[in-house]
């Protein structure tokens, strides 16, 4: 009986010591799902893939860069048969969102403006001859995050 009494005990303390790991296991998977899977993490990867993409397509010889680097606007061609840059991007902070205005350059026309992402708390440009620079900081109260990114343009 007395040996019986020995192995339940045990077997509770082994039980709850496996019952904590699992439990402070769980807490923790969860909290790393939620740091990844934030609206600042994929908001800072969909902006730094959209700047990329739009600075490589552009023309180096056109790059507008805002006095205080508060914006910048490159200019590219709208189809491969072009042979000078007929369309513009910029991208520019609004309140708490990155966005890109697109528009024609011969005569200067706004044609479309895209929201790219919230949650931005600063967000600074520069040139350095045909390249471009954007830090982005994303901020939703919960989370920090700073994205630093540079492309050059290819045409």
């Amino acid at each position: 009986m007395v040996e019986l009494m020995i192995t339940i005990v045990i077997m509770l303390i082994v039980g709850s010591a496996i019952g904590v790991v699992i439990v402070d296991s769980q807490h923790g998977w969860n909290l790393m799902y939620d740091h990844i899977n934030s609206d600042v993490v994929t908001d800072g990867y969909v902006a730094r893939k959209k700047f990329d993409s739009t600075i490589r397509k552009a023309s180096g010889e056109s790059i507008s860069l805002g006095d205080d680097g508060g914006w910048v606007e490159v200019y590219y061609c709208a189809s491969d048969s072009s042979t000078a840059p007929d369309r513009y991007a910029r991208f520019y902070k609004a309140d708490r969102d990155l966005k890109v205005m697109y528009g024609k350059l011969a005569p200067k026309v706004t044609l479309d403006t895209d929201t790219i992402c919230g949650n931005v708390s600063g967000c600074k440009f520069k040139q350095a001859g045909r390249s471009v620079q954007m830090i982005l900081k994303l901020n939703d109260g919960t989370q920090e995050n700073t994205i630093v990114t540079s492309a050059m343009t290819h045409n």
